[in-house]
Formats: C-alpha cells, structure tokens, sequence
C-alpha cells in the first residue's frame, strides 16, 4: 500500500487561509456571518437566562435572612467562657509579685479591656431591674443595661491599680460569651475550685460570683450597639507557703439548669481552666 502523498507546504497555507476567511462564500472560520450571529445570540440568551435564574435564587434566598440576627443559631445552645487577662501562649499565669515588670502587661491588659466599662462610655446604657430576664422584643432599638465597676470590688482597678497582683492576690475577670436570645434560669454564677486545698482562696465580686439576669437576653450587635456583658471577678488569695507552685484553677457556670458546664468536646463550653504560679 502506498503511503498518501504529502501536501506541499504552499498548498497546505493555502487551504488554512481559505478556511479561515473564505472570499467566495463570505465564511469565517466555515461559518456564515449569519450562522456566527445565531450561535452568539443563542449563547448569550442561554448564559443569560442561568445569570438571570441565579440572580433570582439569591434573592429569594436573601429575603428570607436577617441583617440583625442569624437564622440559625442551633448549633450552641450554651455559652462558653473567657477571662481576661488572657496569657499569649496559653492559660497560664506567672508573675512575681515583688516584680512590677512580671505582670505589668496583665495589669495593662485589664485595664484596656475595662475601658469599655468606664461609666464615660456609658452614658447611653440604663439602669435596669436586678434579678429579671429584660425582654425587648417588642422595641425597635433595645437599651443595653448598665454594668457598674464597683460590682468588681477589690478588682476594679479603682482602689487597687494592680488588681492585686502586687499584694499576692491577682485578680482574674471571667465573662460569658455572647448567644442571642439566651434567657439563663434560675440564678447563674461562676463557681472555681482549685485542684490542690488549702493552697489559695477564693472570694467573687460579685457576692457568690453572680450574674445578673438583666443582662439578658442580648439581640445582636446591630441592635443591642452598647451591650456590655456582665463580668465575675475572681479574686485568689494564693498561700504564701505554696508560691512557687503550680494552682490549677477551673470556673465552671452554676445555678443555671439550661446552661451547660460539661462536654468533652468543647472544653469552653460553660467551664475555662487556667494555672497560676506566683513567686515573691
């Protein structure tokens, strides 16, 4: 079998210019100007019509959200916990208490985070009803309640501007995180245990480390703009027969049947644990 003969190379330059714009028939690339426009019409008809349909998904999408409140807020039921100050690296406290240097950015750190506490910045808040769940469903733009720094006693900055930790007695500021619509039961407080008795004690500020339910529930940023969340202060009085050691430290949330304290797959989750060691 003979093989085909090969083109010759002007031959085959000829019939690529031919295809690509053929003079007789007017095509370019094999198609007519006509069949071009019908191809381009259709595509853009068709791309169209899908940017039309999704455009249209979104919205009806949207329209069922809200810019002020989330529409799913199944996934925590129960708030977790934070304290302030919080160490760098983890939740672990070292200082020398007769070493201004060793805890200058714990006491800087309070500071700063109570800043927003100051009774300056809150001149828009109001007093409310100690010991009531404060519903605002029914107005537009909800209050935010005050929250007094003297309920923090010896941990308010304000006698002490060291929060106690030049005295061996440092001051730790446990809050609850943000849930909207979170109505707590019964009379919630924070609660700490230390591991190892006797080695300090513990005293709340508020009285028994309670929170007020007036602070609750909270409706979101856009609505509830001033909301402060209500702060337990937790004061530890540390042994000086045990400086040096190690004080593992856990606050759990208390007196409160829908908030949770205990999951092991959450170790925030209505508990926070921190160490504390001291030396003098």
């Amino acid at each position: 079998m003979s093989k085909e003969a090969k083109k010759p190379f002007r031959q085959s330059m000829a019939e690529w210019r031919q295809f690509v714009y053929n003079p007789n028939s007017g095509e370019f690339l094999g198609r007519t100007a006509k069949s071009w426009g019908l191809i381009l019409l259709f595509y853009l008809v068709f791309y169209g019509f899908l940017a039309a349909l999704f455009t249209f998904t979104m919205w009806v999408m949207l329209q069922t959200l809200s810019s002020d409140i989330p529409k799913y807020r199944d996934r925590i039921s129960s708030p977790g916990l934070m304290i302030s100050p919080k160490p760098d690296t983890a939740l672990e406290f070292y200082f020398n208490k007769s070493d201004a240097q060793s805890y200058a950015e714990y006491v800087s750190t309070l500071r700063k985070f109570l800043e927003s506490y100051d009774d300056s910045k809150q001149s828009q808040n109001i007093n409310c009803t100690p010991g009531r769940i404060f519903d605002q469903n029914d107005i537009a733009v909800k209050k935010a309640c005050r929250f007094n720094l003297s309920e923090l006693g010896q941990c308010s900055g304000k006698e002490d501007k060291t929060f106690g930790y030049s005295k061996g007695t440092p001051c730790v500021l446990v809050k609850v995180n943000r849930i909207i619509g979170l109505k707590p039961e019964g009379e919630p407080r924070i609660h700490c245990t230390s591991k190892e008795e006797g080695m300090v004690e513990i005293s709340y500020f508020p009285p028994e480390g309670l929170i007020d339910l007036m602070y609750f529930p909270y409706y979101g940023k856009r609505l509830h703009a001033h909301y402060l969340q209500p702060l337990v202060a937790v004061q530890l009085a540390i042994n000086s027969n045990t400086t040096k050691e190690e004080i593992a430290i856990e606050c759990k949330i208390l007196g409160s049947p829908n908030l949770k304290n205990e999951d092991d797959r959450d170790k925030f989750l209505g508990r926070i644990a921190f160490k504390v060691q001291m030396t003098e």
